[in-house]
């Protein structure tokens, strides 16, 4: 039996190549699909669990390879679902495991199927190559190989949850928290999410990259995202490190490393296109929100490669004043220089407007829970970036990346604060240079792999405020009277190596990483310099053994860091000083992966020290001082047959205040204890359904824990809830596009549940999405 099928050729070239034109690499030659020979990159899959058979044949065709087998070997064997980014390999290898088959390369582009040939550990590290990046390749090879808890979620499950932000996605995982977007994160420009029980406020407290780029404007000096420039229609997958990933990558890690990774450039010519319209019938807005993604891209045989990404927001949500605009473009290319080498390009501009409708008193909420008390409160900004990459792979052994990156960026807005009106524009420039080197090597039975690396960022701000009585009428302009004038830079080397040891069954990897950092603040009104120079060393230590092919136990230990930040350097702080964030990570799990079944479960345990807090109202920083955070993260997925799935994940999160006074031994803010996902999923030829649920314990919004709600809405106790969501799309055969049609449900069955916001400026409670309708159209040609 043969799997086979030709290159697809797209009928849209020449749409296709007029658009490329943007990339002048490519405005040269006309777009060619590759032979099988060069197949090899990295391509997008969303296929459902299947007959071994069945599954096999559709990845052949969809990968552009030829597979060969004696149909014996594939009778009465299942193969599981398979999404996200891989390559022709990876992706075998994923469908393949647990059946005693292999796939062995036989030319290029061809494959042949026989039965694994017994092979001890030692002889199949013989023909491990060097690994490099951990972010390089999210898959679920790369999570399931990770010495630390990971998840990976892929364009093919983002697509099935109708994702339309981060937090749609952030969500399902379990350990993560995502609330509503509050305060002055009251936007879909904004990114709120905290980790194991950390606060969810502009998630400050994890390594937050796209592509391995820093998200935030100051990744050291200001690291809230109350601008994330990242849309979910430019992105391939989310790949979420909670664990075992703090040597390569800060600071601000003690909640893990979120790389956001976008859409690879096309194996072949590709044009693809997607528009959603939501709306929320419960509430009092009768906006109809939009989404809408394109992707334009292809690779030539001569090894050049680009892609045109461009997401898109128009509308209000389920609150009034809401109303959102915004453009995302990146541009992509990349150059095969030579069979060891690439270069590789990223543009991209981000613009959005977003009117904030902020929160809401008690008594407001009881009336009509979807209104906006504050008319005024808006936010607008954008970003430029640039980055240039090279890689150099010589043989199997060794590998070297150099990337270079750029950012400017400018958020403001105007915001209601009492008396007075503020217009706020504050603008950051970040220049970057990231180098890696990896080489294996044996020594004696052991296989080393030693990484090195170095980041060197430079980042500078200044931040305005501009401010105009509200009871004048009119908003503030730069010829306003100012009160905040400041000017921050930091420059910091990280150095990191690490040294991942395979011996028997066991991988070994002991690091330490480095942080040289000098950062300042100037108040350019009055004169005054505040900031302070840092030297750390953080170890880190994390091992795997393999109890089988199918089966691992894992256990990490990190530190983790985190600098002063500019808007604390200048404010007092109740313990007499801010001084650096630190905590020490630990964790302990098993993975489990054969034929249908997945398993996962760790325990964690963070202790940390130094926790610091801002209050907008007041402009002050608080001392939280010392935090526990321990417990239990658990995920099962289970191919049922016949097209159908199940999955569910449970955490249990014990975050604690643990700072000798009133409010020791008291749950942190914002850390709900219980957190779980339940779904459904059902794939029959070119019909899909799917139902998700999604449930979260109680949490609180001060640290006194305190549960009768106040007149302003912003504490007291915020109740647990769960939710449920529907999807159904069906593909239709069309030439010369092939188009899915999707209909869905968030918020089933009209749930109401909420959040608060409890030292912002605009603080108060924020009712969550109510049951929203949506349609989803996407085609590709």
């Amino acid at each position: 039996m043969s799997y086979r099928t030709a290159p697809r050729r797209c009928q849209l070239a020449l749409a296709i190549h007029l658009a490329l034109l943007a990339l002048p690499a490519i405005a040269v030659q006309p777009v060619v699909a590759l032979q099988p020979s060069s197949a090899g990159l990295v391509r997008q899959y969303n296929l459902p669990a299947a007959a071994l058979s069945t599954a096999l044949s559709r990845f052949a065709g969809e990968a552009g390879i030829a597979l060969s087998a004696d149909a014996s070997l594939t009778d009465g064997k299942r193969a599981p679902a398979l999404s996200g980014s891989h390559t022709p390999a990876q992706g075998l290898q994923w469908l393949l495991a647990g059946s005693g088959l292999e796939a062995v390369l036989r030319a290029p582009g061809s494959y042949v199927l026989r039965a694994q040939a017994a092979a001890s550990r030692e002889q199949a590290m013989a023909v491990i190559t060097v690994v490099g990046n951990w972010l390089a390749h999210p898959d679920a090879h790369s999570s399931f190989e990770h010495g630390g808890a990971r998840d990976v979620v892929g364009r093919g499950e983002m697509v099935r949850l109708g994702a339309t932000d981060a937090r749609d996605v952030l969500n399902r995982l379990p350990g993560v928290s995502a609330p509503a977007n509050n305060g002055t994160g009251s936007h879909d420009m904004a990114l709120n999410f905290g980790v194991r029980g950390l606060n969810p406020r502009l998630a400050a407290r994890s390594t937050v990259l796209m592509d391995g780029i820093p998200v935030p404007f100051a990744p050291y000096g200001q690291p809230q995202l109350s601008f994330a420039p990242i849309s979910m229609g430019n992105m391939d997958a989310v790949d979420v490190v909670r664990g075992g990933g703090a040597v390569r990558y800060g600071p601000q890690n003690v909640g893990g490393i979120v790389n956001f990774v976008t859409r690879a450039i096309p194996e072949h010519a590709v044009a693809e296109a997607s528009a959603q319209a939501e709306q929320s019938p419960s509430s009092s807005s009768d906006s109809i929100r939009t989404h809408t993604s394109v992707m334009l891209g292809g690779a030539l045989d001569n090894g050049l490669g680009g892609a045109i990404l461009y997401s898109g927001v128009r509308g209000s949500d389920w609150r009034e004043h809401s109303g959102t605009t915004i453009d995302d473009l990146i541009l992509k290319g990349c150059y095969r220089i030579d069979a060891a080498s690439t270069v590789s390009a990223m543009l991209q501009r981000y613009d959005g407007q977003a009117d904030m409708p902020g929160g809401l008193t008690s008594a407001a909420f009881a009336r009509d829970p979807y209104q906006s008390t504050r008319p005024h409160d808006n936010f607008w900004g954008r970003r430029n970036l640039a980055s240039l990459a090279y890689e150099v792979k010589p043989d199997r052994q060794r590998q070297f990346t150099m990337q270079a990156f750029y950012t400017d960026t400018l958020r403001s807005g105007y915001l209601d604060q009492g008396r007075n009106l503020t217009l706020s524009p504050r603008n950051y420039t970040v220049r970057g240079v990231e180098t890696r080197y990896s080489q294996v090597f044996r020594a004696g039975r052991a296989r080393h792999e030693i990484g090195v690396g170095h980041r060197f960022v430079d980042e500078s701000s200044h931040e305005l405020r501009y401010w105009r009585l509200k009871s004048g009428g009119m908003p503030p302009t730069e010829s306003s009277p100012i009160d905040r004038d400041t000017s921050g830079s930091t420059r910091a080397h990280a150095l990191f190596i690490d040294d991942r040891i395979d011996v028997g069954n066991w991988t070994i990897t002991p690091g330490l990483r480095n942080e040289r950092i000098r950062s300042y603040q100037d108040n350019n009104l009055t004169g005054k310099r505040d900031g302070g120079n840092y030297n750390v060393l953080l170890p880190a230590l994390n091992a795997i053994y393999h109890v089988s092919d199918a089966w691992n136990l894992y256990a990490s230990g990190d530190s983790s860091f985190g600098t002063v930040q500019y808007s604390k350097m200048a404010n007092a702080v109740v313990s007499g000083g801010a001084e650096p964030e630190k905590a020490r990570s630990w964790e302990l799990g098993t993975r489990y992966r054969q034929g249908s079944l997945r398993l996962e479960a760790n325990l964690f345990l963070i202790r940390f020290s130094n926790q610091y807090e801002s209050n907008q109202q007041n402009n002050s920083v608080y001392a939280r001082g010392k935090t526990r955070h321990r417990g239990l993260e658990s995920s099962l997925q289970y191919e049922l047959g016949g097209g159908m799935n199940v999955y569910a994940s449970y955490a249990l999160v014990d975050a604690a205040i643990k700072e000798e006074g009133r409010n020791f031994g008291k749950q942190v803010p914002f850390s709900p204890r219980h957190k779980g996902t339940a779904g459904l999923a059902w794939h029959e030829g070119t019909w899909r359904a799917s139902v998700d649920g999604l449930f979260e314990g109680g949490q609180y919004a001060d640290s006194a824990n305190t549960v009768a709600e106040n007149a302003a809405g912003n504490n007291g106790r915020i109740p647990g809830y769960g939710v449920w969501a529907a999807r159904g799309s069906v593909d239709i055969a069309s030439l010369p596009a092939a188009l899915r049609l999707s209909l869905g449900v968030k918020n089933l069955f009209d749930h109401r549940y909420f959040t608060r916001s409890f030292d912002d400026n605009n603080l108060g409670k924020y009712v969550a999405q109510p049951r929203t309708l949506y349609v989803q159209l996407s085609s590709r040609f």
